[in-house]
């Protein structure tokens, strides 16, 4: 099933199909500007196509990355702002001092946010495009889909997590949520 044409009979059509295809010449994605008349802009555009899942995973990284960053910041200035020497010891050793527990709660600033939502709007845009080319039901490009989710992935994703293993840590006296805020994210 054809669709669409670059000029009224005088030129080559756009092959488009709602079923599997293998085309490659007269391919068409996204608008007829982007109509394939040679197996060099195929290569490119499956090239492209790649490069382009890749950004995603990017962008999603960086999301995951912004994120991160303001929550540890807000967590240094947090601990600074709310350390609490509490009351002194005068109970002895047998019996420790407790401690009053506080509670801080973190929203992003206005400009951390905007910059958040245009990550995501970003991140987003980019998946939509993807989804639109996959639609396209060319074979060729959805293994290039595939392949650079799988590049990106392994490009992008090197995620290693600092746990505290030894110590108090394994012998069950410190909080479980200490081991959970002491994780360290970073690519590498």
């Amino acid at each position: 099933m054809d669709h669409g044409s670059m000029g009224e009979g005088d030129g080559p059509t756009c092959k488009i199909s709602m079923l599997w295809n293998w085309y490659t010449i007269d391919a068409c994605f996204l608008a007829e500007s982007w109509h394939v008349t040679s197996s060099g802009q195929f290569a490119a555009s499956c090239i492209g196509v790649i490069l382009l899942v890749i950004t995603l995973e990017v962008l999603r990284r960086l999301g995951k990355e912004y994120d991160s960053h303001m929550y540890q910041q807000w967590h240094r200035q947090a601990a600074a702002r709310f350390s609490n020497p509490g009351p002194q010891d005068c109970c002895g050793p047998e019996n420790p001092p407790t401690y009053p527990q506080q509670f801080a709660t973190f929203r992003a600033t206005p400009l951390q946010q905007t910059i958040r939502s245009v990550i995501h709007m970003a991140t987003f845009a980019v998946a939509y495009f993807i989804m639109l080319l996959a639609m396209y039901f060319n074979g060729y490009i959805i293994i290039c889909i595939f392949i650079g989710a799988l590049l990106g992935k392994f490009l992008c994703d090197w995620t290693s997590i600092k746990i505290p293993v030894g110590g108090a840590a394994s012998s069950g006296s410190g909080p479980q949520a200490k081991g959970e805020e002491e994780l360290t994210y970073c690519c590498g």
